[in-house]
């Protein structure tokens, strides 16, 4: 089992990121390692340039997605951890599956035509071509598995799409050279929302950082921001039906179960009938022990950028070892002579 994951470097990491993503990579990295199966995990910095950017802010993120990965537990010793724009075979393969992939694939893709609204004219190029960089990332490492939520089902599928026409037009039956990848569901990522609006996504963009809990906030930092959560007047209920209409609480209440390994019933079991003036704090401590750890490591590997730059390095060098082999092989099939 060859699981291949990206995530794009972005900077602010809160707890919406670790309990929505991270931790399922943790997970998927245990369980795939220790059934003698391998994960590459990589930042897609090439993915990152389909829209506008500030290149200081590119490298900068990169490297703090990094720390966090590593802070949250991504241990580059038993997964391949890395970034794109190390592994050139990431583009050279693309450009090979363009000739493959046809527009008519391209313009269906939903996050297209989210992403570029009513300017497509003003669009860049990568933005479009976006989805054959990522049968790429996933058929040069002939993956077998690709974690995917329910925005992403439609790129596997094209992913698939991609090497089943490649497979047919260029390779025999009983020789295909591309990996038909398989989609790998994790145990559902918890959505975290704001604290500040029960009804939206926990996001760095939000003005307010009272809105999040930053994998940089201190213990002190997390127990004020619990505490100034919005919430309503009422006690809480003493089962899940009792969140309907409820946002704010029924977030508070989410956070706390996730992050305590329990359920929501088993939750509101124990703290039924009270109001928020007893819940809030025992959330703020559950987290702020609980991200402890996390943030003491995560704060001092930002700091050093060398170390950093040497996880990259090691791990695009296992990354390109495993890449050219398929990659050779499909300029072969193609016919191109190098």
């Amino acid at each position: 089992m060859r699981i291949v994951s990206g995530i794009q470097p972005t900077g602010n990491l809160h707890l919406g990121n670790y309990l929505g993503a991270i931790r399922n990579w943790v997970a998927m990295q245990d369980q795939v390692s220790a059934g003698g199966g391998q994960c590459l995990y990589f930042l897609a910095d090439l993915h990152a340039i389909s829209m506008p950017h500030v290149p200081a802010q590119l490298s900068a993120n990169t490297r703090e997605m990094v720390a966090a990965l590593v802070a949250c537990g991504i241990d580059p010793d038993r997964s391949i951890l890395f970034n794109q724009s190390q592994v050139p075979q990431h583009a050279e393969l693309q450009w090979l599956l363009n000739g493959t992939a046809r527009m008519g694939w391209l313009n269906r893709m939903t996050q297209w035509k989210d992403k570029a609204g009513k300017n497509r004219e003003g669009q860049s190029v990568a933005l479009f071509t976006y989805p054959v960089l990522q049968a790429a990332d996933v058929l040069l490492y002939q993956a077998t598995h690709v974690p995917v939520g329910e925005d992403q089902k439609q790129h596997l599928e094209l992913a698939r799409d991609i090497a089943q026409k490649f497979n047919n037009d260029f390779c025999t039956e009983d020789a295909p050279l591309f990996t038909l990848p398989e989609p790998y569901i994790p145990p559902e990522a918890a959505r975290i929302m704001s604290l500040r609006d029960g009804t939206a996504k926990m996001s760095k963009s939000d003005p307010s950082d009272m809105s999040r809990i930053n994998m940089t906030d201190d213990a002190d930092a997390i127990m004020q921001k619990v505490k100034k959560a919005k919430t309503d007047p009422e006690p809480l209920p003493s089962e899940a039906a009792g969140l309907e209409g409820r946002a704010e609480a029924r977030n508070l209440i989410a956070i706390y179960a996730v992050m305590a390994g329990t359920t929501v019933d088993a939750v509101l079991a124990d703290f039924g009938g009270q109001g928020f003036g007893a819940f809030k704090p025992r959330l703020g401590e559950l987290l702020a022990e609980t991200l402890a750890p996390i943030n003491e490591r995560f704060v001092a590997l930002r700091e050093d950028n060398a170390a950093l730059d040497a996880i990259l390095r090691a791990g695009s060098e296992k990354a390109r070892a495993l890449a050219v082999p398929t990659l050779n092989a499909t300029y072969a099939a193609l016919g191109l002579v190098r």
